[in-house]
């Protein structure tokens, strides 16, 4: 029997869609691809993930990193911009608070920076969630299955228990591999679906 609904935050709780983040603002495929690879996909957003790196060294080693390939203006864009993508997914809050109400228990396991996730503390529906890890603050990263183990160890979780919500086929299968649930998020009416399929019946 299901007890924990274990949520990632970009992509699920929050909107997080970088590379239509880029298409709207620069309408040049290869200058999209470009920009996601010297920010988004970079080593430097990994480590800022990570809590390894600081957001002022990470934004200048970005931005030096932009100048050696004349791509400065649309790195700066993306720093001075990005957090605007990060709106809260309303659907999946209201799921929220019909799992709370149902007696489930709701944890966080998400990737993010420690200035991002200062700010994410601060939204409402944060105290919905009964507690979590955030990468940044032990240093691992989805979809290590290190950083996995620390949230079931931390909050006293069992694994066949569990259930795990990404929008990351890669995160998602890294839970399952470990016995925990994995559902992969794509909308609101596939993730009630989901979770009727685990016997979780919500209102429609």
């Amino acid at each position: 029997m299901y007890r924990n609904i274990i949520l990632d935050f970009g992509g699920v709780v929050i909107d997080f869609s970088p590379k239509e983040f880029l298409m709207e603002r620069f309408l040049n495929k290869h200058a999209e691809e470009i920009t996601y690879e010297l920010t988004f996909g970079s080593q430097e957003w990994n480590d800022l993930d990570r809590g390894t790196l600081s957001r002022e060294e990470g934004n200048r080693i970005m931005l030096e990193n932009a100048a050696h390939v004349n791509r400065t203006f649309e790195v700066r864009t993306v720093l001075e911009e990005w957090e605007e993508m990060l709106r809260d997914k309303d659907s999946t809050i209201q799921i929220m608070r019909e799992l709370k109400e149902q007696g489930y228990r709701l944890y966080y396991l998400t990737n993010m920076p420690a200035d991002v996730w200062e700010k994410m503390q601060q939204r409402d529906w944060f105290a919905l969630f009964d507690g979590g890890i955030a990468s940044c603050d032990v240093h691992l990263c989805k979809p290590e299955p290190e950083i996995f183990h620390a949230l079931i160890e931390q909050c006293g979780l069992a694994y066949d228990e569990s259930i795990f919500v990404d929008d990351s086929k890669a995160n998602a299968q890294a839970a399952y591999n470990l016995g925990i649930t994995g559902i992969l998020y794509k909308n609101p009416v596939s993730f009630r679906r989901a979770l009727g399929v685990c016997g979780i019946e919500l209102e429609k």
